[in-house]
């Protein structure tokens, strides 16, 4: 009885996790670069990772996680933006690039046309990234995310949040 739950659990992932018997690739590294929700332009910085396998010769699907810190260095306070996306992408030997639709959390200060304050929510956008490898595992990560915040907020009664950021990226591979 108690082994229909785990399956029922267990084998959604297995379908939806490519099981190809090439190698899978973890990176992770920390970006620094902007947030744009409504009139101000933030500062951003935080760590991102990432998981790929192939699922034919150079083709990834990729699942990327960005957790974008708005440091309280404005009056405003802190925020805290964390996106999620499910990528196909391409893959050379000393890079990749890739894209997808994400979702996004978001807690953060922001001003619209007329109004400031905090905006909370989830948003739904696209994602995109390349890394390109240029000493071994090290490379350089950028990241653009575009993603539509703010609906119901009196702040950004709908706006459309982009974030890009850039930094070192280190990658692990299993062969």
């Amino acid at each position: 009885m108690r082994r229909i739950p785990w399956a029922i659990l267990v084998i959604p992932l297995l379908v939806v996790v490519p099981t190809h018997g090439e190698a899978s690739e973890l990176s992770a590294g920390v970006s620094l670069g902007w947030l744009q929700a409504g009139t101000v332009p933030r500062l951003a910085v935080g760590p991102h990772a990432g998981i790929s396998w192939p699922i034919q010769r150079d083709i990834l699907f990729t699942v990327h996680d960005l957790c974008t810190i708005l440091p309280p260095i404005q009056e405003d306070g802190l925020g805290i933006y964390n996106q999620t996306s499910v990528d196909i992408g391409y893959a050379w030997k000393d890079g990749n690039v890739s894209a997808g639709p994400s979702v996004a959390f978001y807690l953060m200060p922001a001003c619209g046309v007329t109004l400031c304050g905090q905006v909370g929510g989830l948003a739904v956008g696209g994602h995109a990234q390349t890394n390109a490898y240029v000493a071994g595992p090290l490379g350089v990560s950028v990241s653009v995310n575009v993603d539509w915040v703010g609906r119901g907020s009196l702040v950004l009664p709908g706006y459309v949040s982009v974030v890009v950021v850039a930094g070192p990226v280190l990658r692990w591979s299993e062969k």
